[in-house]
């Protein structure tokens, strides 16, 4: 009599992701997102609209990254359904950021040229290249003259669009672009290009006159420089297999001391 077969364990249902262009990848970009606008904000002086307009520029942000995937891969089916989500939200969003604060309008001039460069980027398959990156972290960049000029403390005539370009603010959004450029060779010398000297050298150098020209306006941005002229330099050789996620860890790290700079400053 042979013995009784015991049935085998139900496997449990395996988790299903979502679907492509619904959650990025590029875990330093937030940062890179939201700084900028906090920076403003703080200089420029906060109202709740601040909160609107981070939610609006984060959404966009959503809605950017599904059409760049969508746009890459040629417009497939399977890509559209966040496209159309965040993209509907994000236009939601606008209209009423827009209502808030119509002066925005003045910037659209400056940033149209900025998004249809890049996804014209997206559509070449160029998406990953130095001048795409240079030019989302330029669109990061402005964010800081924009959030300043919905401060409570902004200069000029109520809903000017220059009433918040003040000399502090200027300064913050040089400061800023200047380390987020450094980020992209620092990066790629880590991912995308780490088996090419040239980038590394061009990183250390890069930083090493972040800080030579931070030395010019104050002790502390020297010392930030020269901080980020020594990782770019030790972390390729020392951990050059380190993962997406632990870099873009170091990058949320390193932007929040800089941010901290760029206010104390």
């Amino acid at each position: 009599m042979s013995a009784p077969v015991t049935p085998a364990p139900a496997r449990p249902a395996a988790r299903r992701r979502p679907g492509p262009g619904w959650v990025p990848r590029q875990h330093g970009a937030w940062a890179m997102l939201v700084v900028p606008t906090v920076v403003g904000a703080t200089l420029g002086g906060w109202r709740w609209v601040h909160a609107l307009l981070l939610v609006s520029w984060l959404v966009a942000y959503l809605a950017y990254h599904a059409a760049g995937l969508w746009l890459k891969a040629r417009r497939r089916a399977r890509y559209r359904p966040p496209v159309v989500a965040y993209g509907t939200a994000a236009c939601i969003l606008g209209v009423a950021l827009v209502a808030t604060a119509p002066h925005l309008l003045a910037w659209a001039p400056v940033f149209a040229p900025l998004l249809a460069l890049s996804l014209w980027a997206s559509v070449r398959r160029a998406d990953r290249s130095w001048w795409n990156d240079a030019v989302t972290v330029l669109a990061a960049s402005l964010m800081t003259p924009v959030a300043a000029s919905l401060g409570s403390g902004a200069s000029g005539p109520p809903g000017a669009p220059s009433s918040g370009l003040t000399s502090d603010v200027l300064l913050a959004t040089a400061v800023l672009l200047a380390y987020l450029l450094g980020t992209v060779v620092y990066v790629k010398s880590m991912i995308r290009e780490r088996h090419d000297p040239r980038v590394r050298r061009a990183s250390v150098l890069y930083h090493a006159g972040i800080a030579a020209a931070g030395a010019v306006v104050h002790p502390l941005l020297l010392a930030v420089g020269l901080a980020l002229t020594v990782r770019a330099a030790l972390v390729p050789v020392r951990w050059p297999g380190a993962t997406p996620a632990a870099l873009g860890a170091g990058e949320i790290v390193a932007t929040a001391v800089v941010t901290v700079a760029v206010l104390v400053v």
